[in-house]
């Protein structure tokens, strides 16, 4: 080898040494560079991007056939975004997830606002009639095309924290077990299960992602066992899916892989959401965080306080006449409400007080926003106590027992504000989450073969959970927990379904006087319903199997009521005997322990 071939091989090497020293220094500040989440990032805007192609290639297509694949296309891929844009910008996707109905919003009567709606859903409904209107398609298409390019320039993973993250899978989780399952937001092609298998796919592609899971390979593998466990479980139909155990045997054992990777992790949380951090379960007494729900956080909670917010609640010293207490219309034996079709002087049924403080509207029209504001109102009704807050704090305030235990359990004494919430205290303490369905699908198996089946077609083909939402069976929408909701169902007057006629009372219309909301209900929570007939917000049916039977016909809108404005589906369910019986039989599981002797 000649002097001038060594030493370009030298001076090769030396080069190719300095390239790679240059490479492993650029690469490591490029790693350093790279802010948290890129990956997560870059595979929720590619997800924006195909759903946006996807419909683009909807409103391109020349036919209705091709169009409906298209969309389908675009529906999956939007199942994709949903973990991460369900979590970072919760109004524009329930803008896009919401269903046919129109949305309506009330601030004052000066104030009304009523919106078309729009997305997914109403895109869905739109594109698979036997003549859809193009026009019409294409500018629902059009509309979520402008919404997702909103999406895209003005959210952002990059910035969030490990416990963002966290949340954001779990919220996931929950959002399949209790809506994605069930038919919510598929009311037409029922594609459910397939699309809760996507958005679980998506998970798994999301924590790996992150990162989060490099150095801890055990749990990494554990994820991608559950994960795909999950997936394999969401095969089958849409209405023999067993979601019965879907939810005890892959939700519940998830949520505590979530747990656990929490504490392996050691990730912090600033503040809690609906849920308790800790909560492993969806049915039980700590799996939701009360102050979520509450006009103000109490930093001073005890059992104190529900002990005299249960002397205050039966006292009849409160109100102006002293006839009357909080426990003359809600009675504890039944499980507190009256048993009557209406109470005296009132035109609506007394609704059970039983997990009341878990839901963001009170009384049946949502005219009260909190527990301390119902009690304001019950307060200053004629036919009720009839009086006012002030008057009730000279009362109280008069009665040594009552002076002392305010001084002593609550720093600022006896006020209008720790009144209130003495009596709230009681009220939230009546959520035990101990029925005999919380204890089997926490692990304590009790429940019949039919049993289970009532619960399966309530979540599915009967479309109960649609609007009486697990775990809480009331209108409250998870997984969330910021809207109770109202709906119109049509419920008649008298039960002669025969003659049938709307019942007069206006609902939600006596408010605002705004047209569309004629005859809209707060939807109740249905735990104990065994105790809480007479049922409907006029108390116009005496048992469940007629509560069934109405539904199963369609509302109002299947027993002949001309209604523009219903929000449950006017066909009917078609359900069986045996399924009718089963769905009774499930909804007597719901009752608390305290009642079950009673049975």
């Amino acid at each position: 080898m000649n002097l001038s071939v060594k030493l370009y091989a030298i001076i090769e090497a030396c080069l190719l040494i300095s390239l790679f020293a240059f490479s492993c220094i650029n690469e490591k500040a490029s790693l350093a560079d790279e802010k948290p989440f890129s990956k997560m990032d870059s595979l929720y805007r590619s997800d924006l991007s195909f759903c946006v192609n996807d419909l683009e290639s909807i409103i391109n297509s020349p036919d209705s056939e091709q169009k409906q694949r298209h969309y389908l296309d675009a529906r999956l891929r939007f199942k994709k975004l949903e973990p991460v844009l369900g979590f970072v910008d919760i109004e524009n996707y329930k803008y896009l997830n919401q269903p046919n109905i129109l949305k309506i919003e009330e601030e004052d009567q000066t104030d009304i606002k009523i919106f078309k709606p729009s997305g997914f859903q109403v895109l869905e409904e739109n594109l698979f009639l036997d003549d859809p209107d193009t026009a019409q398609v294409n500018a629902i298409a059009k509309a979520i095309i402008g919404r997702l390019k909103l999406v895209e320039n003005t959210t952002s993973l990059t910035n969030y924290k490990d416990y963002h993250i966290f949340w954001m899978i779990r919220k996931e989780l929950i959002r399949i077990a209790l809506t994605g399952i069930t038919g919510f937001d598929s009311p037409v092609l029922e594609n459910s299960l397939m699309e809760s298998r996507v958005a679980y796919q998506r998970v798994g592609d999301y924590i790996k992602a992150s990162g989060l899971l490099v150095e801890h390979p055990e749990l990494s593998k554990k994820w991608n066992k559950s994960i795909q466990n999950a997936m394999l479980s969401l095969e089958g139909d849409f209405e023999n899916f067993n979601r019965y155990e879907f939810i005890k045997g892959v939700t519940h054992n998830q949520l505590a892989l979530w747990n656990e990777s929490v504490n392996q992790l050691d990730v912090e949380f600033p503040f809690e959401l609906a849920f308790n951090n800790e909560m492993t379960t969806l049915f039980s007494a700590e799996t939701f965080n009360d102050d979520f729900f509450a006009e103000r956080r109490n930093k001073e909670s005890n059992e104190a306080q529900v002990l005299l917010g249960q002397a205050l609640f039966s006292d009849k010293r409160l109100s102006e006449n002293n006839q009357m207490s909080c426990a003359t219309c809600h009675k504890a034996e039944k499980a507190f409400t009256d048993g009557k079709k209406t109470f005296q002087g009132q035109n609506r049924n007394t609704p059970t007080l039983n997990y009341a403080h878990l839901q963001q509207g009170f009384f049946y029209d949502n005219r009260s926003g909190s527990l301390e504001g119902q009690i304001v109102s019950v307060v200053k009704n004629r036919n009720e106590f009839h009086t006012d807050l002030r008057t009730i704090i000279e009362k109280v305030g008069k009665i040594e027992d009552y002076k002392n235990a305010f001084d002593t359990i609550y720093s600022n004494g006896l006020t209008e504000y720790t009144l209130r919430h003495s009596i709230s205290s009681f009220i939230r303490d009546l959520a035990p989450f101990d029925s005999k369905f919380d204890r089997s699908i926490n692990g304590d198996d009790q429940l019949s073969e039919e049993e289970i089946n009532g619960f399966n077609l309530f979540m599915g083909k009967a479309k109960c959970a649609t609007c009486h939402f697990a775990p809480l069976f009331n209108g409250t929408v998870p997984p969330d927990f910021t809207e109770s909701e109202m709906e119109m169902l049509g419920v008649p007057k008298t039960n002669d379904f025969d003659k049938a006629e709307i019942d007069p009372d206006p609902g939600r219309y006596e408010l605002f006087k705004t047209d569309e909301r004629k005859h809209f209900f707060k939807t109740p929570t249905i735990r104990n319903v065994t105790h809480t007939a007479p049922y409907m917000h006029n108390g116009v049916f005496s048992t469940l199997e007629e509560v069934v039977d109405f539904y199963d016909r369609g509302g109002g809108v299947g027993i002949g009521i001309n209604l523009d404005n219903q929000t449950l589906p006017g066909d009917p369910l078609n359900l069986t005997d045996e399924e009718k019986d089963n769905l009774i039989l499930f909804l007597h599981t719901l009752t608390d322990s305290r009642y079950e002797e009673s049975e």
